[in-house]
């Protein structure tokens, strides 16, 4: 099977790459794994996996990468698996309230590749082979700081986590019909932007090994 690992930055697949490359010397996994920078966001992120996809014809593509979570009760450094996507900034903030394309009617609710609005992953059940939590992300490109898009978003879309490009994935790949797995862990909470508070090396390193655990069961 052709494997595509993907994400935003190598640092957040860096470690996992020369573990994996380890165990294909000794014939630990007998697929084709490729390594893929996306870019930051989800401009960069659909481009770029369009153009692998045209090239490699993978067979399965994994996006890892760290998040923010909505959760504050919830301690960082996990990592779960996405089930569903929304584009959390596409339409329009007036008088307080947030409307994306499809209060708008800019987009009806089942036009392809969204369902019922979202962007759900049909291949879950099928890949999701260490039963990691399975919770729902929405994407943005500008990260949430603000009290108030915090608590809209939250209303509309009602995430556990946010990213900036795993929307981008679900559209491509479901666009697509290529089977795929999103992977997050958790580095900060949403809007705090004091980094010493977030856990960055943790969340990349604990993200690092489930992905080579999730390689080695594949």
């Amino acid at each position: 099977m052709k494997i595509i690992i993907t994400a935003a930055t190598k640092n957040e697949w860096i470690q996992a790459s020369k573990q994996i490359a380890a165990l294909s010397k000794v014939n630990k996994t007998k697929h084709q794994i490729i390594f893929h920078q996306s870019g930051v966001g989800m401009l960069s992120t659909a481009v770029s996996l369009m153009k692998i996809i045209a090239s490699e014809k993978p067979n399965l593509i994994i996006q890892v990468g760290i998040a923010g979570t909505f959760d504050d009760c919830q301690s960082l450094a996990k990592v779960f698996v996405i089930k569903q996507e929304s584009i959390g900034d596409l339409g329009v903030a007036e008088k307080g309230q947030w409307k994306d394309i499809f209060d708008l009617q800019l987009q009806k609710n089942n036009t392809p590749p969204f369902l019922k609005q979202l962007l759900p992953n049909p291949w879950l059940k099928q890949y999701n082979i260490l039963k990691l939590p399975a919770v729902v992300a929405v994407t943005v490109n500008e990260i949430t700081t603000q009290k108030i898009r915090k608590e809209q978003i939250l209303q509309h879309y009602h995430p556990t986590l946010e990213s900036m490009e795993g929307a981008a994935l679900h559209y491509v790949c479901r666009t697509m019909g290529i089977p795929f797995l999103q992977l997050r862990a958790t580095s900060n909470y949403i809007g705090e932007r004091n980094k010493t508070k977030w856990l960055l090396k943790e969340s990349i390193e604990i993200l690092n090994e489930t992905l080579v655990q999730l390689i080695k069961k594949l």
